[in-house]
């Protein structure tokens, strides 16, 4: 815990953990809002639906500024923002004036400033802590992170069912106002460029030095496999499959191990020694096929939560190598262009999954889909491992340290 030192680290650690139980409670209660509201699953899908393409659209724009203006700013701005948007819906709802057009608007609005906050929030990192100390700092920042949903998706639940989803909404604007000034507490960092050039310049700049690195295109193409497999056979058929074998209370402690096992992953990835990290994070990666495969196959109670406690574990050593390689291997004055691409092509894959998945369970069966999204999880991990940038690419130890891990090394070479 000695990164906790660093004081400006402590205050972004804050407003991400404050923005993340706001954003957990902020799901359950638009969505009781919405179906209050008309009662229509097609409505909520409009609502939820313009907030992910605003955040698509506008996250290489989020990068390309925060390359240019001080980081902390532009998540003060977007925090204010945000609280702004969802203390309008929070008004809208408590006052029976909201209409889904209206909530559309409101909703895309969010979805943009958020955009052009995340890559911010993800690059200026490394800014705030020693590199000795990044990788810690990222298994940290994912421990809580995954602790706040762990708290805020039953308190959002709780707060829709005894006071109204409106008030829920309200709480996550005050989430935003609060991270806001966590975000304003953490200081001037210096912004390693200017902006003279122009947007369009800018996102040039970041696609050559995102297509440039063999590593981190394979990593993110394989990801946009995966993301649409898990998002589509996870998130989508899971609950199908769970309906007609487990049940629903079932489900839920499925998703609840999947969370406690992401929790747990972080505290171990904070302490993994590896010369080749990524290499490790990416091994693990391979886990992601049981949750699918077990559905497909063996949809059993017992099963099904294991697999789950494996995956969330698992993807945490990818996730905090992952954030840990970029950090350390891209340049400061374009690490958040890079971060813009990555996003971009994981987010543009989940909806497509999710559209995805049920006409194809339709047309060859459910069974049948899950067991081909396994497949397919398989070969796009074995995709990046046939990348030689991807195995060898190297880690910096803190400084009077060695990797224990010889029989890796040899693996991967």
């Amino acid at each position: 815990m000695s990164v906790l030192s660093h004081v400006p680290f402590r205050f972004l650690l804050a407003g991400r953990t404050v923005a993340a139980l706001g954003n957990a409670i902020a799901p359950v209660a638009l969505a009781f809002a919405v179906l209050d509201l008309t009662g229509s699953a097609g409505d909520l899908g409009l609502v939820v639906g313009a907030r992910m393409s605003a955040k698509v659209l506008f996250l290489l724009f989020g990068g390309a500024f925060a390359d240019r203006m001080p980081k902390h700013l532009l998540m003060v701005g977007s925090g204010v923002a945000a609280a702004v948007t969802q203390g309008a819906v929070a008004a809208l709802v408590l006052t029976g004036t909201a209409t889904v057009p209206l909530l559309i608007v409101l909703s895309a609005i969010n979805g943009m400033v958020a955009a052009l906050a995340l890559p911010a929030s993800s690059a200026i990192l490394p800014q705030l802590v020693p590199a000795e100390l990044r990788q810690r700092a990222n298994g940290l920042s994912r421990m809580v992170f995954n602790g706040a949903y762990i708290v805020g998706a039953p308190a959002g639940g709780v707060l829709v069912a005894t006071a109204g989803p409106g008030w829920g909404i309200a709480i996550d604007a005050l989430t935003f106002l609060l991270s806001a000034a966590c975000f304003a507490a953490v200081g001037v960092v210096a912004t390693p460029r200017s902006g003279k050039a122009s947007i369009l310049t800018d996102l040039r700049a970041g696609w050559t030095e995102f297509r440039s690195r063999t590593w981190i295109w394979v990593v993110v193409s394989a990801f946009a496999l995966i993301n649409a497999c898990l998002s589509g056979g996870f998130n989508v058929l899971g609950p199908l499959v769970a309906q007609h074998s487990v049940g629903r209370q079932a489900w839920g402690f499925v998703l609840g191990a999947q969370t406690v096992g992401m929790v747990l992953g972080a505290v171990v990835a904070m302490r993994i020694r590896a010369r080749r990290v990524l290499f490790v994070g990416v091994l693990c990666t391979a886990f992601q096929v049981l949750p699918l495969l077990t559905l497909g196959v063996a949809p059993r109670s017992g099963l099904l939560l294991a697999a789950a406690f494996l995956a969330g574990f698992t993807i945490e050593q990818f996730i905090v190598a992952w954030e840990t390689s970029m950090q350390e291997h891209v340049p400061a004055d374009r690490l958040a262009r890079v971060y813009s691409y990555d996003m971009v092509g994981s987010f543009v894959a989940i909806p497509v999954g999710q559209v995805a998945a049920g006409p194809i369970a339709e047309a060859v069966g459910v069974r049948p889909t899950l067991i081909g999204a396994a497949v397919l999880v398989g070969l796009a991990v074995l995709g990046m491992l046939a990348s030689r940038d991807v195995r060898h690419l190297r880690h910096r130890l803190p400084d009077g340290e060695k990797a224990p891990a010889e029989p890796m090394e040899e693996l991967a070479a």
